[in-house]
């Protein structure tokens, strides 16, 4: 036997083979913000030139769809990108370090220097914006020097603390409208204490959103008249045994529920229009009880994370309508009981009208 054609053969499927690992590991990973997170996308490239080109160049329509964003300006220009001794030194146009938005300013940077690290060996990055170091521009974070993603995940400020209230003295008539609430859900056992504060007035409010009222959080007259005659709310899909949730754009409400029965209704602040929390069929993927935001350097008390950096959390700015960047907001009164009643697993339905 010819020795040589088999040699030759296991040469050229070597060479075919090693080619095929190359192709399959030229590849980036780009990170965009997702909820209050940064999240990767797989791009084709392997420099950090490439992954800076398709940063800028933003997430893909499907991607859109999914919760991703980008802070990055569409009209910043990659002047430069090179990589020495551990140091990526990135030249931006103008565009990249302009802009009032505190949060958009952090996040843009955000995005940058988690795109890069690890690329080429980088561990930090020097951002210039035309060929010069930029400084006052990007709120808490000086850029005058190299900036490492270490730096951007580590908190800078306490975990922020409901305000204290003082509340008035009990009242027959709040605790009967609390006995009410507990009845129907918006409430839970024990909170009838006769004192009207922050966890009545957002039951209130919930009760208001579910039934399609004015959302003032107070107990008006057309609220007290539907309280008298209203139902338990039940949930709009069947799920079985167990417990789960459902989360309903429109109405700016959560329904927990067990058993395909409704235990709690909360009211929630979902994404606004331009970081709108995408429908779908997701699962709590952990339970972190201080999730610090890296993208808005921001805490996230009893932070129940669903889909990327997309999570049900407690915030103390909780306004009646969609306000967040993606994720589902909850008042400092309900936002313990949401993450005592889930578990890693718990299916999460997200529902664009109800």
């Amino acid at each position: 036997m010819n020795k040589i054609p088999v040699l030759l053969a296991f040469a050229v499927g070597a060479l075919l083979m090693a080619a095929s690992a190359s192709a399959a590991s030229a590849h980036v990973s780009v990170y965009f913000v997702q909820g209050e997170q940064l999240a990767p996308v797989t791009r084709p490239g392997t420099t950090a030139l490439d992954a800076v080109r398709r940063l800028v160049a933003g997430p893909t329509r499907a991607e859109l769809r999914r919760g991703f964003r980008t802070y990055v300006p569409a009209s910043t220009r990659v002047h430069s990108v090179t990589v020495a001794r551990g140091t990526a030194t990135v030249d931006l146009s103008e565009p990249f370090a302009t802009g009032s938005n505190a949060e958009s300013m952090l996040a843009r940077l955000s995005e940058l220097v988690r795109t890069l690290t690890g690329v080429q060996g980088t561990k930090q990055v020097q951002l210039l914006v035309n060929g010069a170091p930029t400084a006052g521009m990007f709120p808490g974070v000086s850029t005058s020097g190299p900036i490492t993603l270490r730096f951007l995940q580590t908190p800078n400020v306490p975990v922020p603390k409901p305000p204290q209230e003082r509340l008035p003295a009990p009242d027959p008539a709040v605790k009967a409208t609390q006995s009410r609430l507990i009845e129907l859900g918006y409430l839970v056992t024990g909170d009838d204490d006769g004192r009207f504060g922050p966890g009545t007035s957002n039951a209130i409010l919930a009760f208001q959103k579910w039934e399609r009222l004015d959302r003032t959080g107070l107990l008006d007259s057309r609220t007290k008249s539907r309280l008298d005659t209203a139902t338990r709310p039940s949930p709009l899909s069947r799920g079985g045994s167990g417990k789960r949730a459902e989360i309903l754009l429109d109405r700016q409400v959560t329904l927990l529920i067990n058993n395909d029965r409704v235990v709690r209704t909360i009211a929630v602040s979902s994404g606004k229009p331009s970081t709108p929390t995408p429908p779908g069929n997701y699962r709590v993927y952990a339970k972190i009880p201080r999730w610090w935001s890296v993208p808005f350097r921001e805490w996230l008390p009893y932070a129940l994370p669903f889909v990327g950096g997309i999570a049900f959390h407690q915030y103390l700015d909780v306004p009646a309508f969609p306000a967040s960047h993606g994720c589902v907001r909850q008042s400092p009164t309900v936002a313990p009981w949401t993450y005592a009643f889930a578990y890693v697993g718990m299916p999460v339905k997200v529902i664009a009208r109800s």
